[in-house]
This record gives structure tokens, sequence and C-alpha cells, in this order.
């Protein structure tokens, strides 16, 4: 079945989202719902998306809220730069430019680094969506069906829901994945490099995600196109049936492994 739009890959497959998030509950136990986050050319197509809330004008967020909001009440929220607390939040999910005064780093110097130079150098590591091509952005639950084609998925989940996860997008093709740590602002390691690279992105989300958007101690972050997730779900399916599930059994420190090795491995 053809696509009426696409995301910024040109990725015109329709998904069966339902199912992928019933196969990654299944296998991950998660325990919010992952959500899809695509960017618009124009607000117009934005505020077409059925059922849209949109924020009080008056009342700036930041992204970590608007995220939190779809992933832990279910709602679909459409934004522009207009809504976002300033340009750290716009700029990652390229709703901002990096433009001089935030390459500089000055908001952050002696706040998170003790120098302008580290603030500045924070600045220029982070990994940012580009900027020009889109005018709003929207969040929604991946089975709520309003985002049709979303530019990525993201899933919060355990570092134990994570490493089973990625165990599970190794199954075929495989390769090695490389993540990164910005520190603070750590949405450009998950969602600002996802859009950016069109790469899974997993990250440590920060100090402003768990203070502002409900991320809890215990969560890493994982963003990804879509098109990962069958063979992700897929790949999971398979490790089940080997016996590889999460959560994953204590075999305990003092016994041998051997048995448990010779069941898996032979």
């Amino acid at each position: 079945m053809e696509m009426t739009t696409s995301n910024c890959w040109g990725d015109e497959t329709e998904y069966d989202f339902a199912g992928l998030v019933d196969g990654l509950n299944r296998y991950l136990k998660l325990k919010a719902m992952p959500i899809g986050m695509k960017r618009f050319r124009t607000v117009a197509e934005m505020e077409r998306v059925p059922r849209i809330r949109r924020p009080d004008p008056a009342e700036k967020l930041a992204t970590d809220q608007v995220v939190g909001q779809a992933r832990w009440i279910g709602w679909t929220i459409g934004i522009t730069m207009d809504n976002l607390m300033g340009a750290q939040c716009g700029a990652v999910v390229g709703l901002h430019p990096r433009d001089e005064d935030w390459l500089s780093g000055e908001r952050m110097n002696g706040v998170w680094y003790g120098s302008l130079p580290d603030s500045a150098a924070h600045q220029r590591a982070m990994d940012c969506a580009s900027y020009g091509d889109y005018e709003a952005l929207a969040v929604s639950p991946l089975t709520s069906g309003r985002l049709d084609n979303p530019d990525i998925c993201l899933i919060y989940g355990t570092p134990g829901q994570m490493i089973t996860f990625i165990n599970g997008l190794q199954w075929r093709n495989y390769r090695k994945y490389t993540f990164s740590c910005v520190g603070e602002s750590a949405c450009a390691d998950s969602w600002g490099r996802a859009l950016a690279t069109g790469e899974p992105s997993l990250s440590i989300p920060c100090y402003a995600e768990r203070k502002f958007g409900g991320v809890q101690d215990d969560e890493l972050l994982m963003a990804l196109p879509p098109s990962f997730l069958p063979g992700a779900v897929e790949g999971l399916a398979a490790l089940s049936k080997n016996g590889l599930r999460y959560p994953i059994p204590s075999h305990g420190i003092q016994k041998s492994p051997l048995d448990s090795i010779a069941a898996s491995y032979g």
C-alpha cells in the first residue's frame, strides 16, 4: 500500500504500528508507550493531524515535556518554535538555527560547564536536525495512528530492556552500534542524532529530561526511524525462542554457569 506522505528519508512503507508495539511490549514489557515524532514543512500540514492538541500560546514548554505528555498521557501534540521555551530545545529538532549566539555557549557557561570555551565546545558537539525545511513538529503514541509515517520512534526502557532491544536489532544484518553522550542536552544524543543521521541512537537522558519530561531514574532512551522496528521485533521473537528473554533471570554469582551455557550453545 502506498503512503500519502513520507518521512525525511523518503520512507513510504506502511507500518503495522499496533502489531509492532504489541511485539515490543510482549518481549520487553515496556512501562510507557512508544511514540512517534514527525516534522512538518508547514504549520497547516501539522494542524491537519487528527485530534492534535496545541499548547497554550502563553505557556512555553520544553520539548522534553511535549514528549513526556505523549508517552505517559497518550496525547498527540503539535508545536512550533513559538511554543518552546528557548533555542536549546528548538535547535535539536531543527526549529531554530544553530546561530552564533547558540554556538557561543553563553547560557550554559558557569551552570553546566566551567568556562565559556567548554560551553561552546558542548554546543558544537550536539547532534541537531537540519534547520530551514520544517516549521512544525508533532509527537503521538505509535498506536494512535495519527502520525502515519513518523520520522523517528522513541522507546524508553531500562538498561536490561535496551540491551535486549539492541540484541533484537542485531539478529540479522549485524552491525556494531556506537552511541554518544554530550552530557546535558542529551536529547541531542537521541532524537537530535536520529533525525540528523537516520540511525538508531541510544542516550542517557539528562537532568532536564528527568526534571521536566518525566523520565524515570532507571530509563534510557532509544530513538530510531520506524524502518528498524520490524527487524528488531523479528529478532526479539527469535531470541525468545532461544530462551534469551527479558526480564533476564539471575543465574547467581556462586554457581557454575556451565549448565546454563550448555542450554544455549550445546
